[in-house]
């Protein structure tokens, strides 16, 4: 045990913070009703409809309204909801989804699955808020479950829930401010990585039907597939003879194709061996070459394949020929997405054959208006990684503040 700290109920905390009860530190904990049973219906407008599918992790989606008459809004008088106020899933495969109502909402209210956690205001509601979303927690109040035909948790379980907070307003403000500080750099990036997306869509559009031309090079042509590379299934070495796995070569199910430029193996990627290769139907996938999904939740999804590998028999593999970019064949693809699904076949689990991927029309121009092209959407590719790779490394950053902060491992104050 460090010094300075103690061992509680909740886990290891300073010497100085104290635990509170959900009842303790509130001035209502309470939850709505359903409109049906109270004889009323959903409206154009009126009040704000809050029901579990809007309650996020971590923020409130109201991109989608529901509203019911002003008369259903008086008769709950008590969970009005106002700026501050922390919700809470009581109910279904979302417990223990939470977020803080950070903005004025207007006239809103709650349905009977949504739990309303308003905190005192000699506490801080957006510590709070934040102590409901940090891992730990969420799973100390997934242990509360009731065991009923439909799993959920009481509003009594909410009012002896046990809080860990730091001693004065002041502490329990600026581990808010902090988190708040990493929530808003996350959410610039989302828009820029949503911003980035979007203009890569708008330029595939142009791009790979023509309409902005980069390179002038006369007419394009339509294709099929299986004029424009050598096109094949893969297949699974058998699973009952160790001698075929943990070889030297890379065999990728098509989980792996995920309308995605696989540009390296993954640390734990799937291996065979030569004799695994050469007793089944799967067949060695030169670098640069393209895959297609064609059965399973994967079906129609596209890759463009950097390393040389091998595939399962979910996945068809097209080499292209000398006058093909494979990247412009892949961003090719990628625009036919519909198009390939839509030639699934009726059988029980679906799936598009190697013949109908063979068939598929793409519309080429020469090759060097196929690299200019293809230049450009990797570029964008490129950029988009780059703020994936600085999301994801915001997000494990505000995962480590959220476990020292709210625990008081780290202190601010």
């Amino acid at each position: 045990m460090r010094k300075g700290y103690k061992q509680t109920e909740v886990g290891v905390i300073p010497e100085n913070w104290e635990i509170y009860s959900g009842e303790q530190i509130t001035t209502l904990i309470g939850k709505g009703a359903s409109p049906r049973w109270q004889g009323f219906e959903y409206s154009d407008s009126g009040m704000l409809f809050v029901t579990s599918e809007n309650v996020r992790d971590g923020y409130l989606d109201v991109s989608a309204p529901k509203y019911l008459p002003l008369e259903f809004h008086e008769k709950l008088k008590r969970t009005k909801l106002q700026k501050n106020d922390i919700l809470i899933n009581l109910v279904g495969a979302s417990i223990g989804r939470s977020c803080q109502i950070r903005e004025e909402l207007g006239e809103a209210n709650v349905n009977q699955a949504v739990a309303v956690f308003r905190v005192n205001n000699q506490y801080s509601s957006s510590f709070i808020a934040f102590y409901f979303q940090e891992p730990l927690t969420v799973k100390r109040i997934l242990d509360m479950q009731v065991d009923a035909a439909r799993q959920n948790i009481s509003l009594g379980n909410l009012r002896g829930f046990q809080i860990p907070l730091p001693p004065t307003l002041a502490e329990q403000e600026a581990i808010a401010e902090a988190l708040s500080d990493a929530d808003a750099l996350i959410e610039s990036l989302e828009t820029l990585l949503a911003k980035k997306r979007q203009v890569k869509q708008g330029a595939m559009s142009e791009l790979l039907t023509g309409k902005r031309r980069v390179v002038e090079s006369g007419k394009w042509e339509e294709k099929t597939i299986g004029e424009l590379g050598n096109c094949f299934a893969g297949g699974t070495p058998s699973t009952f003879n160790s001698a075929f796995w943990n070889g030297d070569i890379f065999w990728l199910p098509s989980g792996r194709v995920q309308n995605c430029i696989l540009d390296n193996p993954v640390d734990d990627e799937i291996k065979i061996t030569k004799l695994g290769l050469q007793n089944s139907a799967a067949k060695l996938i030169k670098a640069h070459s393209v895959l297609v999904a064609i059965t399973g939740a994967t079906c129609g999804n596209i890759a463009s394949l950097e390393f040389e590998a091998a595939a399962n028999q979910s996945v068809v593999a097209i080499e292209p020929i000398n006058s093909v970019n494979y990247r412009f064949l892949y961003y090719s693809l990628l625009m036919k997405r519909n198009a390939i699904l839509s030639l699934q076949s009726g059988s029980a689990q679906g799936g598009v054959n190697l013949r109908a991927v063979k068939s598929i029309i793409v519309d080429c121009p020469s090759l060097p208006e196929q690299t200019a092209i293809a230049e450009i959407l990797s570029d964008m590719d490129a950029e988009i990684r780059a703020v994936e790779e600085k999301l994801s490394k915001a997000r494990a950053v505000k995962a480590g503040m959220m476990s020292a902060l709210l625990t008081g491992r780290v202190r601010l104050v």
